[in-house]
């Protein structure tokens, strides 16, 4: 091997870094899984929609609750 062949190799180790790298970052990031936690606090929302579309609960009770689980 030359000495020229031992740099363009180094090269190509580079290059690939550099586009690999956040490829594989990127996939990840965007592929990632919600956390249960926000499943939990979506579906307790949903409920409590439900129960004030159905009347169970007044506008008053509503709200607070609302308020209560951190939504707006």
């Amino acid at each position: 091997m030359s000495y020229h062949g031992g740099w363009m190799g180094l090269w190509l180790v580079v290059v690939l870094a550099v586009w690999l790298v956040p490829l594989v970052l990127s996939y990840f990031v965007l592929n990632r899984r919600h956390s249960p936690q926000d499943d939990a606090r979506r579906s307790a929302r949903d409920v409590l929609d439900e129960a004030y579309a159905r009347g169970a609960i007044s506008r008053e009770e509503y709200l607070q609750k609302r308020t209560d689980l951190g939504s707006r």
